[in-house]
């Protein structure tokens, strides 16, 4: 089958690789959700944005369904929130969300991660200041002119809007503060919403040479293959 087969088959279990991965977190997201809220998608904001989420990345109706009845038993996971900071190679700074049935393997894990790669595991709270958190929606303009979009979005609360007119997608970012207001203004206008995040968005960004941005990246693809860790948020320009 030669080499070009070799190549297909490689690019195919690492997309697919990738897709059980996403498809992990998210079962994560909405075990979350049902712990915090209950299963009822239309009592539960979070439980509505994690399934969508689940939507947005082709996540089968059977397996969200499977989520939330598996969060809902007695045996489900005692999954918590936890978040870890650290330095990578050059001094990129990395927070990590994770959620975990047990912190001390998830610590230890990414400490290892750290040391093998040429990072350091921080304190607690030592790099939140150079992120803030943000509301990111993700929205299809499905009809809409992006003038019209804009003027809902702006209603809702949004800060700031960037506009993809070749995919026909807007993405609209607002204070961690007003993310539920903004999802239930969505809801409420109808407006169809792709995904919905808390991000952790830099205030000021390192730039990296090619080099080192590989040195970064392995630490990175490191980290998000755990199946512990949910988000890898960094400040690379």
């Amino acid at each position: 089958m030669g080499r070009i087969f070799e190549k297909r088959k490689h690019k195919m279990f690492a997309r697919y690789d990738k897709m059980a991965k996403t498809f992990t977190r998210i079962g994560k997201e909405i075990a979350i959700a049902v712990k915090a809220g209950g299963p009822n998608p239309e009592s539960n904001p979070r439980l509505r944005v994690a399934m969508q989420n689940a939507k947005s990345h082709a996540m089968p109706k059977d397996r969200v369904e499977a989520a939330i009845k598996r969060a809902s038993g007695k045996d489900a996971e005692d999954l918590q929130e936890v978040v870890y900071e650290g330095y990578g190679p050059h001094g990129v700074a990395l927070v990590i969300e994770a959620a975990t049935d047990n912190p001390t393997r998830t610590v230890a894990n990414i400490r290892s991660y750290f040391n093998k790669l040429g990072g350091s595991l921080a304190t607690s709270g030592a790099l939140e200041f150079l992120f803030q958190r943000r509301g990111v929606f993700k929205i299809a303009l499905a009809g809409k002119t992006i003038e019209e979009l804009e003027l809902d979005l702006i209603d809702a609360g949004a800060e700031d809007i960037d506009v993809d007119e070749e995919e026909g997608i807007v993405t609209a970012y607002t204070d961690f503060e007003h993310f539920v207001k903004m999802q239930k203004t969505l809801e409420e206008k109808h407006i169809e919403t792709l995904s919905a995040e808390v991000q952790r968005i830099p205030n000021t960004t390192t730039s990296l040479s090619d080099e080192q941005m590989d040195e970064v990246g392995k630490l990175i693809d490191r980290l998000e293959e755990d199946d512990d860790i949910q988000h890898v948020f960094h400040n690379i320009a």
